[in-house]
């Protein structure tokens, strides 16, 4: 099944982020060793929301989750991407997607291009790194800049698209100097800079790189279940085009049609008797933020009212009598969002909202 929608604007009001920790500036190479999220104060007038993704990969370490904690600050949210990661030959190796930048676009998110520039050997792992650390210097300069900049999230990240294959110079150089210092075989150099060199020929490349990866990623995932998912519905291709003629490759987990309204489902899977990981449920509720400002969604030529749902599955003993205090209150404020924002929670095979 393949579902075309349009999003002309975000509308959402988040209820579950978290309260961020404060750190100074001269303290960002430990707030981002030590939190996902931060504010940052910069000087006694400015601050901003700051969160980083430790992967390029939007499935790598819940960086929807990380955005999300900062979706409630009222001065300029930031989130700091690696333009690419490797972990060593024998781990993975992920690349930044144009799609990824546009969707920070959408929720108003600036986000900095940058790089790692080191690392530590893994203890586990042999042929692996690990403890990777952002380019400091090149992190502070960009704030900097951001905080004379005076137009929207949109236009920036178009700026930074721009230097992206420069950046990516920077990481392969820096992941060529950790190779040989740790004694660490990296992925193959040659097929990343053939990556970088298509970068380095402007916005436009990335963008149709990106997409055509984004094309094969959806249709892989919309004709494949995932072992841990409890599904009901179809899974289907969800494609989006945004108000400036981009495009979002999605998919949605779960789709069911009711006559004129079709349901939505992002779902989240834990095998215990307690509910999803705070961080799973907040992925998915990006999802929620998407799906709620859907608007001309289409199977063919048919118009369809979305309703969007966030399904929460458990393990066969699950009680919402008997989850502890804190977890009762989260699904309290958890149904005070979906209220206020309009899309459903289904717990298991029960509606909670």
């Amino acid at each position: 099944m393949n579902i075309f929608a349009e999003i002309r604007g975000l509308k959402y009001t988040p209820f579950l982020c978290r309260r961020l920790n404060t750190f100074n500036f001269d303290e960002i190479g430990t707030a981002l060793s030590a939190e996902s999220a931060f504010i940052l104060r910069i000087d006694g007038e400015n601050q901003i929301a700051l969160s980083s993704w430790v992967s390029p990969k939007r499935t790598r370490s819940y960086p929807y989750a990380r955005v999300y904690n900062t979706l409630n600050f009222s001065g300029k949210r930031v989130t700091i991407i690696p333009v690419v990661k490797d972990e060593g030959k024998r781990g993975d190796r992920d690349f930044l997607q144009w799609d990824t930048v546009s969707l920070m676009s959408l929720l108003g998110v600036y986000v900095i291009i940058s790089h790692y520039a080191d690392a530590s050997r893994s203890p586990r792992y042999r042929h692996k790194i690990t403890d990777q650390r952002f380019d400091l210097g090149h992190i502070k300069s960009e704030i900097q800049k951001l905080l004379s900049y005076q137009s929207d999230a949109l236009h920036w990240n178009l700026s930074q698209t721009d230097n992206v294959g420069k950046i990516g110079q920077k990481a392969l150089k820096s992941y060529t100097n950790i190779s040989e210092r740790l004694d660490v075989e990296m992925h193959s150099i040659e097929s990343a800079e053939k990556r970088i060199n298509r970068l380095l020929e402007g916005k436009k490349t990335f963008m149709e790189l990106s997409r055509g990866l984004a094309e094969q990623a959806q249709k892989r995932e919309s004709v494949t279940t995932q072992p841990k998912e409890l599904l009901a519905g179809i899974k289907a291709a969800l494609t989006i085009k945004n108000y400036l003629g981009g495009y979002y490759y999605l998919t949605c987990d779960e789709v069911e049609i009711h006559e004129k309204d079709i349901y939505l489902t992002e779902a989240k899977h834990t095998k215990t008797d307690n509910l999803p990981s705070f961080d799973d449920i907040k992925d998915g509720l990006l999802k929620m933020i998407l799906f709620t400002n859907l608007e001309g969604v289409k199977i063919g030529e048919i118009t369809y009212n979305p309703v969007p749902v966030l399904k929460l599955t458990t393990g066969s003993g699950f009680n919402i009598e008997s989850l502890n205090d804190s977890k009762k209150e989260l699904l309290f404020i958890l149904r005070r969002e979906a209220k206020i924002n309009g899309f459903r929670i289904l717990i298991n095979d029960d509606f909670f909202a």
